[in-house]
């Protein structure tokens, strides 16, 4: 999923936060409600300006950034 066209970084915005773009619902704010159990349907219920490929893009966006901060693990020097 092409998450770009549903997030965006306004400094204006919720101070830069990454944002659902034509909201004010932030990436932060979504994880958050799915940390704590929530579905994608309560969440379009609580915030009825997103969609279900809206959330879908904040939780792509979070495994492309979790996949970029995973270190690589050291391969064993074996002689």
């Amino acid at each position: 999923m092409n998450y770009q066209q549903y997030i965006m970084r306004d400094p204006k915005i919720c101070g830069g936060e990454p944002v659902i773009k034509g909201t004010r619902v932030t990436v932060r704010t979504i994880l958050a409600s799915l940390s704590e159990g929530a579905t994608i349907q309560a969440i379009l219920e609580d915030f009825p300006t997103l969609t279900e490929e809206s959330v879908r893009a904040v939780i792509a966006f979070a495994a492309t950034s979790a996949e970029e901060d995973l270190p690589i693990p050291s391969v064993p020097n074996i002689q």
